[in-house]
């Protein structure tokens, strides 16, 4: 529910501004330069590092707000959802890329001055959070929650 796409909204953006960060401060090894020339493979690391903080904090918030419906996420399904959601939004921004560089275009529109466009901000979303659905459906479904 409600909870399962606060989760996959958390480990996305957050995750993506983990891998902003992370780039400029310790990028050095280009992700795909064609594609994207200011990703890095050290960006994308940072990326994923922060998409399971974020998994960790909003699953402690929902257990000490008492929002969460049903048995609290395990530690390690936190940290493969982050993981599967982060590389989905990763894949998702490149995806992104690739369709501006076809046609020519730096940035998606002009909604958002300095954020490149309406789809820049829901590229990595389009193909996380159908990602942590997946998990939460089939995943957590064949291997049942129990209380934590």
């Amino acid at each position: 529910g409600l909870a399962w796409i606060c989760v996959g909204r958390a480990v996305v953006w957050l995750g993506d501004t983990g891998a902003y960060l992370g780039g400029r401060a310790f990028g050095r090894h280009k992700l795909h330069e064609r594609v994207s020339p200011k990703k890095t493979w050290e960006g994308a690391l940072s990326g994923l590092i922060t998409s399971v903080a974020a998994a960790l904090v909003m699953r402690e918030a929902f257990r000490r707000l008492d929002l969460w419906e049903g048995p609290l996420l395990r530690i390690a399904d936190c940290v493969a959802v982050a993981v599967f959601a982060g590389i989905l939004g990763q894949v998702g921004d490149l995806a992104e890329s690739l369709l501006k560089r076809a046609v020519g275009v730096k940035d998606s529109g002009t909604m958002f001055p300095g954020h490149g466009g309406m789809l820049d901000r829901i590229d990595a979303l389009l193909f996380a959070l159908p990602g942590v659905y997946f998990y939460a459906k089939f995943v957590i479904s064949r291997f049942p929650l129990t209380q934590a």
